[in-house]
């Protein structure tokens, strides 16, 4: 449609100009052959020229990566444009959709559930699908990061966030990433937005929450310094009572072997005796026994002689006088 305007301004100023420059005069004959012949000429150039330009708006070309939306009066036709040159009517305009992968940063601000402010940074990365990219422009138009993605985003983000406390937005960042994610592709998906991934870069709070998260900081560092004496401490103290448990053990080993080694020095003693005894006694015959009283007798005669028979006892020795 564009082309067409140009081809009739073309015209329009062309032939406006050959009237002015080139008028009709009532002049010698030869003059105004000269001036309708140049009047002819500047007027067969503007039409060429207008060709020209209506021409070029019968070409258009889409971009990689992008695809044509058609509209004929500002109508959506129910075709589309790939990538590459296309020939068209002049009263059709091509509208470029970017199906490529898109960055939208955001900074918005939310609350915890124990409602603390919090200042967020993050980024959304996102595609348009091809096969919907038609009815998105019907429906939106291509202000889509404005009219759906931001608004959304900013909903689903502060719903994600009331659910965790201030403490809890830290530790747990990279599961509140995926939330939003999956809330965003899930609402997005039917208007042919695909969400390709969600991070959640930055999270601001206010001074007077980050002095108090300091502090407790700080206090917690204190406790776990004052548990790490305390445990030092007691642990001292057990090592002194082990070694000392240790060393009475010890003493006691020593004593208690000390007296198997006496028990066992005494029974060697007794076994070596009984075994000398009993060799002694293995040894002696009635030959050594009569041989060795022969040997100790003093040559006296037994003063009572008698046995353990009928035999009476008889005392030989010297009655004593009164």
């Amino acid at each position: 449609m564009t082309g067409v305007i140009g081809a009739l301004i073309v015209l329009a100023i062309g032939f406006a100009l050959a009237s002015i420059l080139f008028p009709d005069l009532t002049r010698p004959t030869g003059e105004v052959v000269r001036r309708g012949r140049a009047r002819l000429t500047l007027r067969v150039v503007t039409a060429l020229l207008a060709a020209a330009v209506l021409c070029t708006s019968c070409i258009t070309t889409v971009h990689t990566g992008y695809t044509g939306i058609v509209t004929r009066f500002n109508q959506v036709q129910d075709y589309t444009f790939e990538a590459g040159l296309h020939f068209k009517s002049p009263f059709v305009t091509v509208i470029e959709m970017d199906n490529r992968e898109q960055r939208d940063q955001f900074q918005m601000e939310a609350f915890s559930s124990d409602i603390q402010e919090v200042l967020v940074t993050g980024s959304i990365n996102y595609s348009i699908d091809k096969s919907t990219a038609m009815r998105l422009y019907k429906e939106v138009g291509t202000s889509y990061e404005t009219v759906l993605i931001a608004p959304r985003a900013q909903e689903v983000l502060k719903a994600n966030f009331s659910k965790y406390t201030a403490e809890g937005l830290i530790s747990h960042r990279q599961q509140l990433s995926s939330e939003i994610y999956d809330a965003l592709r899930d609402d997005l998906a039917p208007h042919g937005i695909n969400i390709i991934s969600v991070s959640v870069e930055n999270i601001d709070f206010t001074e007077a929450f980050t002095n108090a998260v300091e502090a407790k900081q700080v206090a917690t560092q204190e406790a776990q310094r004052a548990r790490t004496q305390q445990d030092q401490q007691t642990m001292e103290a057990q090592q002194a009572a082990e070694r000392q448990k240790i060393a009475a053990e010890a003493a006691a080993e020593v004593v208690r072997i000390q007296a198997e080694a006496d028990a066992y020095a005494v029974q060697i003693r007794a076994e070596a005796e009984a075994e000398a005894n009993k060799k002694i006694a293995e040894s002696l015959t009635p030959d050594l026994i009569e041989y060795t009283e022969v040997q100790t007798w003093n040559g006296e005669l037994p003063q009572i002689v008698g046995s353990e028979g009928a035999l009476p006892i008889l005392d030989l020795r010297e009655e004593k006088t009164e």
